[in-house]
Parts: C-alpha cells; structure tokens; sequence
C-alpha cells in the first residue's frame, strides 16, 4: 500500500488532468454554440436557393441536364466515384474520428468503381497517409472554425471535376449531430443532383420570387445557382462536423472528468487509512516507548 504522500501526490496529478478537461470541455461548448449559431444565420440563404432550384425545375424540367446526369453507361471499374472525407485535426474526442474513418474505408473497399478521395482534416490525411491510400485532394484547411470561402472553394473544384467527367458521383462522408448525446457518420450524395432533393420551401422569403423572370434562359440560371446550392451542401457538412467533433469531444472530457472524480474518492479512501495506519503506528510506538520506560 502506498504511503499517504504518494497518494497526495497522486491526488494532486488527477486533480490538475481535472483542470485541463474542465477547460477543454469549456471550450468546446463556446465553439459548438457559436458554430450552431452560424448555420443558423446562413440557413435561409440556402432554403432560398433550393426553392429557386426546386421552382425553375416545375416549370422546365429540362433545365440542368448536366447536374442530373447519372452516367449510367459507365459501369464498374470504368466509374469514378469521390469521396470527400470530413475528419477532425484534433484528437481526444472519443470515437468522433475513427467512425467517420471506419465508414469511409467500408465504403471504398466494398465498391468496384475507381474511387477518388478528397479529405478535409489532418486526422484523416495522416490516416490514410499512414495506410498509403492515395488522397486524389487534399485541402489544406483546418477544419476548425469552417466558414464560407473554404466550403465554396471545395463545391467549385469538385463540381468541375464533376462537369469534366473526372468523377461520375460524389458523396460527402461526414458526422451529422442527431442530438446532444448522438452523433452519427453519414455519407450522403452530392452530385448528380436528384429532383426527390430539390423541394420547394414554405416560407415568406420563397414566396417571393413566384413570380421572378429566368433571363437569359432558365437552363443558365439553373446551372449558376448550382454550385452555390453544392456550397450550401458542403457548408453544412462541415459546420455539423465541427459541431459534431466538439459535442463528441464535450462528451468525452465529461467522462474524463467523471472518472478523475471517482478516482479522487477512492485515493482520498486510502489516504485516510493510510493517514490512520501511520496515526496509529505512532500511537503504538509511543505506548510500547512508554511501557518500556516504566519497566525500567
């Protein structure tokens, strides 16, 4: 049994890991407010675009051809398929990164297409680094703090790799927040569009544009607002990831601080008997001291 200031040393090193995991968790809930707050803000802009889509589609269902082509001669080997892989850069948020990593790899070892990766995320660079899975594109942003610019530079250059053929489908494989206790690893297709995905929106701000003249034509506003709808898309994949990754990590430093908690309790146990055990072996030195001395 440890002595009683080894265990207060121990105690005192729990206590300062305690520190640490308060303030990661601290952290974390600031980010995951503030990113919330910021999908929020941006939603109706999204919502607008979709319902214009949605609305030039019901009245000429021609338009967009080329976002809609499913390339269906191309079959196995001959169909390039990408995959943009959303990961964290930063550990210690349980299994937040491993199952986003687990679902990608599922699904390029189980198709026969040519698959393109495409990785947001040095967590999951490094991984696939590591594994010599080759990564076709490799972003170099932090996936902290996404904003605007980032996700529409990522839309453009996969929707031109799209428009020129050097992928047939691209899926985002990412981590949608269910609610503050589950997060689930999602990969959703991207393009070719699907008219089941393109639904008008009821609100005020739609009903707006009812009446709103296409010009030149509604093929070539169709095909501008598109890549500003594949934004939107990749905006939100990467505001739920984040929010997704600081929710894991929340979860995960509350579990760490819990089990520095009850460890303290058992260490503060064994320190009062060992504190008891010394007490009483002077207790009883002193008394056979005394015993002694009156012997003699």
């Amino acid at each position: 049994m440890a002595n009683a200031r080894e265990i207060q040393g121990r105690i005192k090193s729990i206590k300062d890991t305690m520190k640490i995991t308060n303030a990661m968790y601290m952290v974390s809930s600031s980010k995951l407010q503030k990113a919330r707050r910021d999908l929020k803000n941006t939603e109706p802009y999204f919502y607008l675009i979709q319902d214009s889509l949605a609305k030039i589609l019901d009245k000429n269902p021609e338009a967009g051809n080329k976002f809609f082509d499913k390339r269906e001669n191309k079959k196995g080997a001959d169909r390039k398929i990408g995959h943009l892989v959303i990961t964290a850069d930063k550990g210690l948020a349980g299994a937040y990164n491993h199952n986003v990593i687990k679902l990608a790899e599922e699904i390029i070892n189980t198709d026969e297409a040519d698959d393109k990766l495409f990785v947001v995320g040095q967590l999951g660079r490094h991984y696939f680094e590591k594994k010599d899975i080759d990564i076709d594109i490799n972003f170099q942003y932090t996936a902290q703090d996404p904003n605007m610019n980032r996700a529409r530079e990522i839309a453009g250059k996969l929707t031109e790799l799209f428009e020129t053929g050097e992928i047939d489908e691209l899926y985002v494989i990412y981590t949608q927040m269910v609610n503050s206790m589950t997060v689930e690893a999602k990969s959703r297709r991207l393009l070719p569009l699907s008219e089941e995905s393109i639904e008008m929106q009821d609100n005020e701000l739609a009903e707006r544009y009812d009446n709103a003249v296409l010009l030149p034509d509604a093929e070539t506003a169709f095909n501008k607002i598109v890549p500003d709808y594949i934004t939107g898309f990749v905006y939100g994949a990467l505001v739920e990831s984040f929010c997704s990754e600081h929710n894991a990590r929340m979860m995960a430093m509350q579990t760490a601080t819990d089990s520095a908690q009850s460890m303290i309790r058992e260490l503060s146990i064994q320190y009062n008997r060992a504190r008891q055990a010394a007490i009483t072996q002077e207790i009883t030195e002193v008394v056979a001291g005394a015993r002694s001395k009156n012997k003699n």
